[in-house]
């Protein structure tokens, strides 16, 4: 599986930014896909993540209510519906996924190459 994200820019505070991740082949039997992010200096951290196959959604409490994950089976692809964001959001973010059921950081099968994400104040 081959993922490819786009998306990213430069947005000022309080902005929404629409990310998307579209898989090459090979999601028939992914369970979860799923966006993470690092910030400069930081570990990369587990934003939100959705099952491929049911739609459950899953988010980190600092993104919950502000953040929507969505997919689209039939284009194999997952998007990260981003609003009110804040400067701290700043960070690169990358879309993975894994056949597993658990989706931390460790247990990803597949990532993409990142896209930036900047948040002006």
């Amino acid at each position: 599986v081959q993922l490819q994200a786009s998306g990213g820019g430069l947005v000022q505070a309080g902005g929404s930014l629409r990310l998307s991740c579209a898989a090459s082949s090979g999601t028939f039997n992914l369970y979860v896909m799923g966006w993470f992010r690092q910030a400069p200096g930081k570990e990369r951290e587990f934003v939100a993540a959705i099952n491929w196959r049911g739609g459950k959604t899953y988010y980190a409490g600092s993104v919950k209510g502000r953040f929507a994950i969505s997919r689209d089976n039939a284009k194999n692809t997952v998007f990260l519906e981003m609003n009110s964001l804040k400067p701290e959001d700043t960070a690169v973010y990358y879309c993975a996924a894994t056949y597993g059921s658990s989706w931390t950081t460790d247990d990803m099968d597949y990532w993409g190459k990142g896209t930036q994400v900047t948040v002006s104040s």
